[in-house]
């Protein structure tokens, strides 16, 4: 299982990665092994203002829906388009090329509740 330590996640199994004052978020490579083949993404949240654990879009596999929930406060400022056309993205590059949106970060200490690459392991056993 893919973890990189230099990410923090949440228990919803999302990744995060913040760069200044802009957070890339995408799910877990053990999130996408859970749900199987991924066929298709829908964000419809573009430029909306969320709060931290409010849902910002669904993925969508074979056999489930799930809901991806926002893991910082702030606003959506880029949707990754590329998985309108190229969903299993997801599943082949889940944090890299199979990323799903940027967030301009209302409150940084929302960082602080994240889950560190330990803790997640933790989580998920």
């Amino acid at each position: 299982m893919n973890i990189p330590e230099n990410l923090k996640y949440t228990k919803d199994h999302e990744w995060v990665r913040v760069e200044g004052n802009i957070a890339t978020v995408g799910i877990t490579d053990f999130a996408q092994s859970e749900l199987g083949d991924i066929v298709f993404v829908e964000i419809d949240t573009e430029d909306e203002e969320l709060a931290q654990e409010e849902v910002f879009g669904t993925i969508e596999a074979v056999k489930t829906v799930s809901d991806l929930y926002m893991p910082l406060s702030g606003t959506i400022i880029e949707v990754n388009e590329n998985l309108e056309s190229q969903p299993e993205l997801v599943n082949k590059d889940p944090y890299d090329g199979g990323w799903m949106v940027k967030v301009e970060i209302k409150d940084k200490a929302e960082i602080d509740k994240l889950l560190s690459a330990e803790q997640y392991k933790a989580l998920i056993g």
